[in-house]
C-alpha cells in the first residue's frame, strides 16, 4: 500500500511538471478518482490553452513510446494481420476521449509502414475526412495498400453505417488505382475492432469515386447509451 502511495505521488509531481496544471488541484481530484482520467479526460481539470497543449504532447509521446517498444526489435513495422493492425492503432488511439481522431497507414508491398499520418481530427462526435488529401499522400509516398483507422470517444467498438459507408467510398476511390485498402480499424477504450477480421471490407468497387468531404458520425447508437448512463450515474 505505502509503494502505491509513493508512485502515485511521483506521477503526479511528474504531471504537474510537464503539464503545468496545479500540484494541490491534481492531488484534490485524485482523492476520489482514477489519475488516469486527467490524461484521459484533461478538461476535468478546467486547463488553459497552454496546459492543454502540454497534455496533448505528453499524450503522444505515451502513444509514441508504446509503440516504440512493441516493436523495439524491428527495422521496419509490418501490418500483415489484423491482430497486429489493431495493437498498432489501439498505442496510437486507445484512451483518446475528448476527441475523434481519423488516421491512414500507407504501406509498401511488403505491408511495411512507409508513414502512418492523422488525416483529420475533430470533436468528440464527429470528425471530417478529406479524400483528396489522403490521395495526395497515397500517391506522394507511392503506396500499395493503406489501413484506414479511427476512434471512438465514447468507447463502442462497433462499425456505424458512416463508418461503412466510408470505407466504401475510399474503396471506390482506390481500388481502379491498384491501391488495396486492406482493412478499417475501430479503437474504443482499451480494444479495438476490425472489419478485416469481421470479414466486412469492400474490395470491390461499387461506383465512381466520390472525393467530396465525409463526415464520420453520428455516435453509434451503442455509444449514446453508454453516454446516456454515464451521465445519469453521476
Amino acid at each position: 500500500m505505502k509503494q502505491d502511495i509513493l508512485h502515485t505521488e511521483k506521477f503526479l509531481k511528474g504531471l504537474t511538471t510537464l503539464t503545468g496544471l496545479p500540484y494541490k488541484k491534481v492531488q484534490q481530484y485524485v482523492k476520489g478518482n482514477n489519475p488516469f482520467n486527467i490524461l484521459e479526460h484533461p478538461h476535468i481539470m478546467e486547463p488553459n490553452e497552454k496546459q492543454l497543449e502540454k497534455i496533448g504532447r505528453l499524450n503522444e509521446f505515451i502513444a509514441s513510446y508504446n509503440i516504440l517498444k512493441i516493436y523495439e526489435s524491428n527495422e521496419k513495422i509490418t501490418l500483415n494481420s489484423s491482430t497486429i493492425s489493431g495493437q498498432y492503432f489501439l498505442a496510437l488511439l486507445g484512451g483518446m476521449k475528448d476527441k475523434e481522431r481519423f488516421m491512414v497507414a500507407f504501406l509498401d508491398s511488403g505491408n511495411n509502414i512507409i508513414e502512418t499520418k492523422i488525416m483529420s481530427e475533430g470533436s468528440i462526435g464527429q470528425t471530417a475526412v478529406y479524400p483528396r488529401e489522403i490521395l495526395k499522400y497515397a500517391l506522394a509516398c507511392d503506396c500499395n495498400a493503406m489501413i484506414l483507422a479511427h476512434n471512438h470517444p465514447g468507447g463502442s467498438k462497433n462499425f456505424s453505417q458512416e463508418d461503412r459507408a466510408m470505407t466504401q467510398r475510399m474503396v471506390d476511390i482506390f481500388h481502379p488505382l491498384q491501391i488495396k485498402i486492406l482493412d478499417h480499424i475501430i479503437v474504443g477504450g482499451t480494444g479495438y475492432s476490425s472489419m478485416a477480421e469481421q470479414g466486412i471490407v469492400p474490395y470491390q468497387s461499387k461506383g465512381t469515386a466520390n472525393y467530396e468531404e465525409i463526415a464520420l458520425g453520428p455516435i453509434p447508437v451503442e455509444e449514446k447509451r453508454n453516454r446516456f448512463q454515464n451521465t445519469h450515474s453521476r
